[in-house]
């Protein structure tokens, strides 16, 4: 069973992945931290994230990087959203994906283009919303608990602006797939927003319950 959690940064896909993941014992990846390592590594080696030959360069990048903390900066995602906007980077990334999901008895995949490009032909397919404002004051409360000081309203342009590159962008646009289940976390805690989504998998799968409106 492979199920594909796409959606813009801060919707809540990562949270809903993992914990889809646990309720249904599955591997989970979070490709988003590929491309933020990528990205961290351009920037650590003085490059440029939106040059090609600097981003290709860095997708050969240690394994270790995936737990570094630098990787859930602001700075890494718009590095992320930089770097992933070129297409030859997206190509060197997608056999690890794909082999992720290959693993035996499947995995639980979230990202952008998952349910288009990784594996359009995953068992189940969520796409992950929630509104900009919404999101801005999750990130800006998760920054804050980590100590860092920011302002919600830099936080939310810089969302809206990512939105756009990473929507508009001519390779694996941020986009739900034809057939995913839409998921609106605006207005649903975390509970709510987990029990929604496994309900919107069973409904997909035709197992257990059936998703309620």
């Amino acid at each position: 069973m492979i199920i594909a959690v796409d959606g813009p940064a801060a919707s809540g896909k990562g949270t809903i992945a993992r914990a889809l993941a646990a309720h249904y014992g599955l591997p989970c990846l979070d490709t988003g931290l590929l491309y933020r390592a990528v990205g961290v590594q351009v920037l650590r080696a003085g490059g440029d994230p939106e040059n090609e030959a600097d981003a290709l360069a860095a997708c050969d990048f240690p394994g270790t990087l995936l737990a570094d903390r630098e990787l859930r900066t602001e700075m890494a995602g718009a590095a992320a959203s930089r770097v992933s906007a070129i297409p030859a980077v997206r190509e060197a990334l997608v056999a690890r994906q794909r082999a992720f999901a290959a693993q035996p008895g499947g995995a639980v995949l979230d990202g952008r283009d998952i349910g288009t490009v990784i594996v359009p032909h995953a068992s189940a397919k969520l796409y992950v919303q929630a509104s900009p404002a919404v999101r801005a004051r999750r990130r800006h409360d998760e920054l804050a608990r980590a100590g860092h000081e920011v302002d919600v309203g830099q936080i939310e342009a810089d969302i809206r602006a990512r939105d756009l590159r990473d929507s508009t962008r001519a390779t694996a646009p941020l986009k739900p797939a034809d057939d995913a289940a839409l998921l609106d976390t605006s207005d649903l805690d975390i509970d709510a927003a987990v029990d929604r989504a496994i309900s919107l998998v069973e409904a997909q799968l035709g197992i257990g319950r059936k998703a309620s409106s």
